[in-house]
């Protein structure tokens, strides 16, 4: 029966015993052993009595085990929903609430945090721990390792993964089978992947980055990967030289030229550095090449996308730059109030159309219909141009986004909490640099008349309120907010005024 995620990344390696996954204790998992744990937690999921087209949402950490549930769901014809591991329980229960998860695998520690949420929606709950242990691999022992391949066509769910709103709640965007298995076919093509190589994974496998873009292309080409639980910098400093290409954010790279260990003779064996998620900076594609001779390929994507465009292989990688629109992939900038395509060189809204776009928000029509045209042209958001030789450049984000260390923030939910602490008149949360995340958010109060809000408690506040990517670096009170004629606080005034807040010294 026809499955064309499952047989084209997970099916097409059945019976081999070739290395998949080369983990930090020194065990290597072959493709067929994979495939047999996953078999075996697609009989667990069906036992449970999960149907093709329900989901399940999975909050636990990196690990073999976490990844052959992704391609049990896959299997077994489920909706897959990885979920931030910093998320808090008020965050999750939204998104299971929101998704009508049938089946939610958790992390030990918090199933008892948890447990009331999926009773009140009727969903089963499994954990499953960083070290694969749980009642989920518990249940999967007893279970065959092979499994009959549900039958879904190209078009059929394969994923969601919540992306924040500048207003409101998340929202979830539905990514098709087709959606996933188009992009990592192009991109193993257009970055040279083969089954030849090594991938140096440090990534979480929650995110688009992690786990459809460098865990697909490793499949879909039959390759291997150095699975890292996260970027741990003695890891990737000893796992280097087994390794031929990595994919990372901002982040990684600045830590690696922040240490002298990394030389061009560590690197020498690599054939290819890969970064997204946030934007890098001038200085560390300068930086990276003078030591080490590689020159870093920087790509554009997001949650609705996966990846738009791409620095080339071959050719001029382009420091600033996002590349070229992928093959397939139709890009174009419109102005934000007509839609109308602006002449090459002007500055506008970006816009995407091809089959690497998502099929529109779960139980989101009107989220729907203004982002997604109906002429399939997905509105990002994002502003930028095209230059004279095609090559992509994001000036800045509407609505505000900041994208800290690969992860999205939106001002809105922080701004909403700050304006609700004591002694808090009103707040404006901004994005500026950092050498280490690319950028990161800063907080800014004025405070009530005749009062003086304390930064420290409000901190806390928001510690315990918000997952931990999303904290501000820094709340600083200010008199007043600069703002236009129309009475609109002036953000682009304070990004410029507190942009070298964060530089190095």
């Amino acid at each position: 029966m026809a499955n064309p995620l499952y047989d084209r990344l997970f099916g097409a390696h059945a019976g081999q015993d070739t290395p998949f996954l080369y983990l930090p204790d020194g065990r290597v998992i072959s493709h067929a052993a994979f495939l047999g744990q996953a078999a075996r937690l697609a009989h667990v999921a069906t036992n449970l009595g999960l149907k093709p087209g329900d989901r399940v949402a999975a909050q636990v950490e990196k690990s073999p085990e976490a990844l052959a549930l992704y391609a049990a769901c896959a299997q077994a014809g489920l909706i897959f929903l990885p979920l931030n591991t910093a998320y808090t329980a008020d965050e999750l229960s939204y998104f299971i609430d929101n998704s009508g998860a049938a089946l939610i695998v958790c992390d030990g520690r918090n199933r008892d945090m948890l447990a009331p949420i999926a009773e009140g929606l009727g969903a089963r709950i499994e954990t499953l721990n960083a070290d694969g242990s749980g009642s989920l691999t518990e249940r999967a022992a007893t279970m065959p390792d092979r499994f009959d391949t549900v039958a879904r066509g190209g078009g059929d769910l394969a994923a969601f993964l919540y992306t924040s709103g500048t207003t409101g709640r998340s929202k979830g965007a539905m990514l098709t089978q087709d959606n996933l298995l188009s992009n990592a076919e192009t991109l193993a093509r257009e970055w040279r992947f083969t089954a030849d190589d090594v991938l140096l994974h440090a990534l979480p496998i929650f995110h688009t980055h992690g786990l459809f873009v460098a865990t697909n292309i490793a499949l879909i080409t039959g390759g291997s990967m150095i699975f890292l639980p996260r970027f741990d910098l003695d890891q990737i400093i000893a796992q280097m030289p087994r390794a031929t290409s990595m994919m990372g954010v901002p982040t990684f790279y600045t830590r690696l030229l922040g240490d002298a260990r990394f030389t061009r003779e560590l690197a020498q064996h690599m054939r290819l550095f890969v970064s997204g998620s946030a934007p890098l900076l001038a200085e560390t594609h300068v930086e990276f090449e003078e030591r080490t001779g590689h020159r870093i390929l920087e790509r554009y994507g997001m949650t609705e996308t996966n990846m738009n465009t791409s620095n080339p292989y071959e050719g001029a990688r382009r420091a600033g730059t996002v590349g070229l629109p992928l093959p397939g992939v139709e890009l174009k900038v419109t102005d934000p109030e007509t839609g109308e395509t602006l002449p090459q060189g002007e500055i506008g809204v970006i816009e995407v159309r091809g089959p690497n776009v998502f099929k529109g928000y779960w139980q989101m029509p009107e989220k729907t219909a203004a982002e997604l045209r109906a002429d399939g042209f997905f509105i990002t958001g994002d502003l930028g141009f095209v230059d004279e030789q095609g090559y992509v450049t994001i000036v800045g984000r509407g609505k505000d986004l900041i994208i800290s260390g690969g992860f999205n923030i939106y001002p809105k939910e922080l701004e909403l909490l700050l304006d609700d602490q004591p002694g808090v008149l009103e707040s404006a949360v901004i994005g500026v640099p950092h050498p280490d995340f690319g950028e990161t958010p800063l907080g800014l109060l004025v405070p009530r008349p005749g009062q003086t809000p304390d930064t420290q408690a409000i901190m806390a506040t928001v510690e315990t309120a918000l997952a931990r990517f999303k904290h501000p670096r820094k709340l600083i009170v200010l008199e007043e907010l600069p703002r236009n004629t129309m009475g609109k606080v002036q953000k682009n005034i304070l990004r410029d005024q507190f942009k070298a807040l964060f530089e190095k010294q």
